[in-house]
C-alpha cells in the first residue's frame, strides 16, 4: 500500500508538464502496484496457458465476467486441449457455447484449431502475427494471448482500455473509430513496459471493468491513474468518451410456437449461413399471427390441433436486429403430424435440453418445455 501512494506521489509533482506520450508512459508504475493488490481471481487467470488464455478472451467478447465463468469451466473440462476442440462435433461445440450467444465466436473457434493443428503442431504460435491470422481473432485479442500467455510487448485495447485511454489524456475522439483504436494501439506499444506486459494489459482491462466503469461514475478514488488523469481533474467523465452513434437496428417480427405432441416437441435446424446458423429452434415465421391463423402457418392439420394457446410475447436483441415475438403454444393430439414435410420434427423434450443447441434468442420460450 505504502509503494502504492509513493508511485502516485511522484507523478503527482510533474503532472501539470506531462505531454500525451509522457502521460502515458506515468501510467505504467501506479498501474502495475495497483494490479498487484487489486486483480480479480478469475479462473483463467490460475494457469495463463496459451490455450486457456485465447478460450477465455473469445467467450468475454461482448459477455460479463460472471456469466463467463461457468461456461469457461464446463467448455474446459470437455475440451481440454486444441486437439479435442478440432475434433469435437458442431453440435456438442454448440451446446456447450448454448447461452453465451454470438455463435460465430464457437465455429471460429473450431476452424482456428483445425488451423493450429495443421499449421503450428497443435500449439497456439507465440507470434503477434500468426495470431492474428486465425479465424475469430483481431488485434485486442492476438494482443491479450501474446502478452498474456508469452509476455511479448503487444498492447490489448478493448473497449475498457479506449475508455481507460481516452479519460487519461481527455481525448474527445470517438472511440468507436477503428483508426482511433489503432492509434491507441500504437502510441501504447511505443510505450507500454517490456516486462510484466501481461500484468501491464490485465491491468489495464482491470481498471476499466472495475474502476473506470462503463455506464457509470466511474470510482476515481480508487484508480492508481488519479493524479495524472485530465478527465478527472476537468471533470470531463460524462463527457468521455466519446462514441458515435450507432446504426439503428432492424426489427422484425416473429410467431414463435412451443408446439408439443405427448412428451415431444418439435425444432427445426437453420441454415448453414447467415444469423445463428446450424443452430436448432422453435419452429417460427415472420410475422405476428392470430391463434386461428397458426395451424395452416405452420403446416398443421386443424383436425390434429387440440388448442392453440397465447404465450407472453418476448423479444430479443442482437447487434444488428432486434426480434419482436409473439409466442403461442401448441398441443397436437397423440400421432399428429406436420403437413410440411422435413420442415420441423419432434424430439423427446429431455433431448432438446440434453443434446440439441437452441440459442438464447428463444430463452422465453424453451424455458417452458
Amino acid at each position: 500500500m505504502t509503494k502504492h501512494l509513493y508511485d502516485r506521489i511522484q507523478v503527482l509533482e510533474r503532472e501539470d508538464e506531462l505531454d500525451r506520450q509522457q502521460r502515458l508512459k506515468a501510467m505504467a508504475r501506479p498501474l502495475l502496484s495497483w494490479y498487484e493488490g487489486h486483480a480479480r481471481a478469475l479462473p483463467w487467470r490460475d494457469d495463463p496457458t496459451p490455450y486457456r488464455v485465447w478460450i477465455s478472451e473469445i467467450m468475454l467478447q461482448q459477455t460479463r465476467v460472471e456469466a463467463v465463468k461457468p461456461y469457461f469451466e464446463r467448455f474446459m473440462a470437455a475440451l481440454p486441449t486444441v486437439q479435442a476442440l478440432a475434433a469435437v462435433e458442431d453440435d456438442r461445440l454448440m451446446k456447450l457455447w448454448e447461452g453465451l450467444g454470438y455463435y460465430t465466436r464457437a465455429r471460429n473457434l473450431k476452424k482456428a484449431a483445425l488451423m493450429i493443428t495443421e499449421r503450428h503442431g497443435g500449439e497456439l504460435p507465440g507470434s503477434y502475427e500468426a495470431l492474428l491470422a486465425l479465424p475469430g481473432i483481431g488485434s485486442y485479442t492476438a494482443g491479450a494471448i501474446a502478452s498474456i500467455a508469452f509476455g511479448l510487448p503487444v498492447p490489448a485495447v478493448d473497449g475498457n482500455v479506449l475508455r481507460v485511454i481516452s479519460r487519461v489524456l481527455a481525448d474527445r475522439e470517438d472511440i468507436r473509430q477503428p483508426s482511433v483504436k489503432a492509434r491507441m494501439e500504437r502510441e501504447l506499444r511505443e510505450i507500454m513496459p517490456r516486462e510484466r506486459t501481461s500484468q501491464y494489459n490485465q491491468g489495464l482491462i482491470e481498471v476499466g471493468a472495475i474502476v473506470c466503469v462503463p455506464g457509470g461514475e466511474p470510482r476515481c478514488g480508487e484508480c492508481p491513474m488519479e493524479s495524472i488523469c485530465l478527465t478527472r481533474r476537468q471533470g470531463l467523465w460524462k463527457e468521455i468518451p466519446v462514441r458515435g452513434a450507432l446504426k439503428k437496428r432492424k426489427v422484425e417480427e416473429l410467431t414463435v410456437c412451443l408446439i408439443r405432441r405427448g412428451e415431444e416437441v418439435a425444432i427445426h435446424k437453420r441454415p448453414d449461413t447467415g444469423l445463428l446458423a446450424s443452430l436448432y429452434e422453435l419452429p417460427n415465421v415472420p410475422g405476428h399471427l392470430e391463434p386461428d391463423q397458426v395451424p395452416g402457418a405452420f403446416g398443421l392439420s386443424a383436425d390434429l390441433v387440440e388448442a392453440v394457446e397465447p404465450l407472453p410475447a418476448a423479444k430479443h436483441i442482437f447487434s444488428h436486429v432486434e426480434w419482436h415475438m409473439a409466442g403461442y403454444a401448441v398441443s397436437l393430439r397423440e400421432g399428429g403430424e406436420m403437413n410440411r414435410e422435413g420442415a420441423f420434427f419432434f424430439v423427446e423434450r429431455s433431448a432438446v435440453k440434453g443434446e440439441y443447441p437452441l440459442p438464447g434468442a428463444f430463452k422465453a420460450y424453451t424455458k417452458l418445455i
